[in-house]
């Protein structure tokens, strides 16, 4: 699972369409395939429509951004004929590939990436009350 701002994580979700709605917090998802590997991309069909915060951003074979998932989403092993676990090494290449948050703006008439530094898991966040350091 990846969520804007967080680094990945490993989730279990019951196979079947309403339970993969559930982890994915909406209505209606769609799977998409932008990687050579065995995955796909499953995301909420409607996060961008609904304002979900943008999250990561997809690349080309060139390196240029063509498109920015928002909102939640998870990546999954495909089987014969149904999503499945993904493999220890996949699960491994894809927390590496989405470990850093990132950031978005337009900047003239582009929109730029900021990689943001991987959050420290046991640091307290302001919003939660903690000490300003």
């Amino acid at each position: 699972m990846v969520e804007p701002g967080k680094v990945p994580y490993e989730t279990e979700v019951e196979s079947g369409y309403k339970n993969i709605l559930k982890a994915l917090d909406c209505d209606i998802f769609q799977a998409t395939y932008p990687f050579e590997d065995m995955v796909a991309v499953l995301v909420d069909d409607e996060s961008k429509l609904n304002g979900k915060p943008l999250n990561r951003a997809l690349y080309d074979a060139d390196g240029e951004m063509y498109d920015i998932l928002a909102g939640k989403f998870m990546i999954v092993g495909l089987g014969e004929e149904d999503f499945t676990d993904l493999s220890p090494e996949l699960m491994e290449k894809f927390k590496d590939r989405f470990e850093r948050p990132e950031s978005f703006v337009k900047l003239f008439g582009r929109i730029m990436v900021i990689h943001e530094p991987i959050p420290d898991v046991g640091a307290p966040n302001k919003t939660q009350g903690g000490p300003d350091l």
